[in-house]
């Protein structure tokens, strides 16, 4: 199999996984208003493509951790962040603020809150 192959492959794996997200997302947001639905759906598509570069980002630091041995040229080896390690601190944070902005969207009542908020669940 081409290596090109195997890049599409995964790449439809996590298009087929970011829909799957957005479906979920979709389904918790169902009863917001039609007045934040434009800006909900774009905060969806950015959620759910985060959160499947995130497990991605995860299954790889968990094979090949958060550091790695580094040497530039004559310099005595050291270990540094790995760049995916680094990626992944940054793209979390980001994800948390947007799942915050996404649940202050979410209606106040109708089971949105105390037991009933699909987010606390999350």
């Amino acid at each position: 199999m081409a290596l090109g192959e195997i890049g599409a492959e995964a790449q439809a794996e996590r298009e087929a996984r970011a829909r799957k997200e957005e479906k979920r997302l979709l389904k918790i947001f169902r009863k917001i208003d039609e007045d934040r639905k434009k800006t909900v759906l774009g905060l969806i598509q950015r959620a759910a493509f985060m959160r499947v570069m995130l497990e991605d980002l995860e299954e790889d630091i968990n094979i090949f951790g958060v550091t790695e041995r580094f040497q530039q040229g004559e310099q005595e080896p050291y270990d540094r962040e790995r760049p995916s390690s680094k990626v992944y601190n940054q793209m979390n944070g980001s994800y948390q603020k947007l799942i915050k902005q996404l649940t202050d969207l979410l209606p106040k009542g109708d089971g949105y809150k105390k037991d009933g908020d699909p987010f606390e669940q999350f």
